[in-house]
């Protein structure tokens, strides 16, 4: 008997094939998966809501013409793999966002390079952590007067380039496992700072609280990389909500 045209064994090759074809396949995506990058997960804290969005801050971001951020290591992102905290502000921005930042930046460093500024319409200046940690090396404002005194010297500079511009100035960031005078120093320059926003009619924001918030009640190292900077996981989520959260108050009123 001519088994060669038999029709259980035409089945049996096709089922062969087929199986041996899938493995083919499963093999081919597995590669792909083993060597193909995987994107980072960055997370927000909570969810975009109409809450965070209702404020004037969001309003600039969404309508401004240009945006710089100002800052240290944390707006630079250099020790999160270039992850700033605004990193998930800025898919909401609408125009340009420039970048004015570097590790261990103070007021006083931002002074002496105030010629390098760029010009923008709005001005997000997150400084001063440095100034308040450092302060007793030489590094940063001496006092609470120096520390707005330079501030003011820079905003003096980018109204020459920018006469029209806005400014939104946030709090020195949280930090910890340094000396109690470092947190008082900590309180009194951030005090200064809301009183010369409010005198100079700037935007003053204070996070700080929100933030303290959260890691009180979830931990330090969920959303911390050490004493001082946010993590690129879920740190910069947070720093980017508790700006937006604290911009809603005070637009508010609340």
């Amino acid at each position: 008997m001519d088994v060669s045209n038999s029709p259980r064994k035409g089945i049996r090759f096709t089922k062969v094939t087929l199986i041996c074809m899938i493995g083919f396949l499963l093999s081919i995506i597995l590669l792909i998966v083993t060597i193909t990058p995987h994107s980072p997960r960055y997370y927000f804290y909570g969810r975009m809501n109409a809450e965070l969005r209702d404020s004037e801050l969001f309003e600039d971001m969404r309508n401004g013409d240009s945006f710089c951020f100002v800052g240290d290591s944390i707006t630079d992102g250099s020790l999160t793999g270039g992850v700033s905290w605004h990193h998930h502000l800025d898919k909401y921005i609408k125009v340009d966002v420039l970048d004015f930042s570097y590790t261990g930046w103070t007021t006083r460093t931002l002074v002496e390079n105030k010629d390098l500024i760029p010009s923008a319409d709005i001005y997000v200046i997150a400084i001063g952590i440095n100034d308040v940690l450092y302060s007793d090396v030489g590094r940063g404002a001496t006092s609470s007067a120096e520390f707005v005194d330079n501030l003011s010297i820079v905003t003096e500079r980018i109204r020459e380039i920018s006469p029209d511009a806005k400014f939104y100035f946030v709090a020195p960031w949280v930090f910890r496992n340094f000396p109690d005078e470092t947190f008082a120093r900590g309180d009194e320059y951030s005090g200064a700072l809301k009183d010369w926003c409010e005198a100079d009619d700037y935007i003053y924001v204070d996070p700080d609280p929100i933030i303290l918030s959260v890691i009180d009640k979830d931990g330090w190292e969920r959303y911390m990389l050490d004493d001082i900077h946010p993590n690129a996981e879920r740190g910069v989520g947070l720093y980017s909500y508790a700006v937006l959260e604290a911009e809603h108050r005070r637009t508010a009123g609340t």
